[in-house]
């Protein structure tokens, strides 16, 4: 009977500590520049803007190109501090994104929003209202794992073992109460929100299913968008069953170094030691952006990017 509750503090400790650059770790083949890569990152909110380009004249081409490139917001929690860095990279190659990422790990919806004070592990400058009103983004994209076990002060205690109506209840408000903020910070510019739905969870599968269904209702509710990336990373027929291991895609075959298992035509989503988290690197004990191949992280990133781009398109 006491399983899940170990198994739910393990998970507390990952969600602290997000997949990252191993401190000391097995060395890893030399980045090949056609595939998607991750750097270290120094910090643990990073801001991440496309490089400085060659100048070049001004012409109807480029001034058409620079009118539909959007500016992409990322926020959430370990899950997007792992993702960070290969998402940036992927919006700015498929659609010229200017792209700014500001995840912190263990958080969860209301330690982003405004007027949460010394209870949010987020700081007003990283609230998701005041970067929409200083970055004017286009889209904002929110993937959170849906905090459940009661590590962030603003949740109040409230937990999905202890009170499931109230966590739901709660993550619904705290939803609403989010799309509010952003949509009145960007004014005349309001933003489209992505909602990235999650994959499997092996210890609360149902919360999953719930806290889904609720970013697809909220999505639908304020004329935003949902980004079914946890479908990514789920068996084919089995939408909410945990899955360590998946056939290799078309994509993976075709960039082999995320085809893990070859032999086997299966790729790794996870690491032994965790669950939770995509990044087949250790974890360490300061959050940063994934430094290894991880094919889970593609997935994820590369249906977030064609949302965006079905959008911008």
């Amino acid at each position: 009977m006491r399983r899940p509750w170990i198994a739910g503090l393990l998970l507390a400790g990952l969600l602290l500590a997000a997949c990252g650059d191993p401190a000391s770790g097995p060395e890893q083949s030399p980045p090949d520049p056609a595939l998607p890569t991750a750097a270290p990152s120094p910090a643990t909110t990073t801001r991440q803007r496309p490089a400085a380009s060659p100048t070049v004249p001004t012409t109807r081409t480029t001034v058409d190109a620079a009118a539909k490139a959007p500016t992409v917001l990322y926020l959430g929690d370990s899950l997007a501090m792992e993702s960070q860095k290969v998402l940036g990279q992927s919006l700015r190659e498929e659609v010229n994104a200017r792209y700014t990422s500001a995840p912190y790990s263990g958080t969860t919806l209301c330690d982003y929003l405004e007027g949460t004070g010394e209870r949010s592990l987020v700081p007003p400058a990283d609230k998701a209202a005041a970067l929409v009103r200083s970055l004017r983004p286009d889209f904002v994209v929110l993937q959170f794992w849906g905090n459940s076990w009661g590590y962030t002060p603003c949740m109040d205690g409230i937990t999905y073992d202890k009170e499931p109506a109230t966590y739901f209840k709660r993550y619904e408000a705290d939803m609403k109460r989010l799309t509010e903020q952003i949509a009145d910070a960007g004014g005349a510019r309001r933003p489209r929100i992505v909602w990235v739905s999650q994959g499997p969870d092996p210890i609360t599968p149902e919360r999953i299913r719930s806290v889904n269904a609720l970013y697809k209702a909220q999505a639908a509710a304020s004329h935003d968008l949902l980004a079914d990336a946890g479908r990514t990373v789920s068996p084919a027929t089995a939408r909410y069953t945990w899955a360590q291991y998946l056939p290799c895609t078309a994509y993976e075959h075709d960039h082999p170094a995320y085809c893990t298992e070859p032999g086997r035509d299966r790729t790794a989503l996870h690491r032994d030691d965790d669950n939770l988290h995509f990044c087949l690197a250790p974890t360490t004990s300061t959050p940063k952006p994934c430094a290894a191949r991880s094919p889970g992280i593609v997935r994820i990133t590369r249906e977030i990017t064609r949302v965006i781009a079905d959008r911008v398109g």
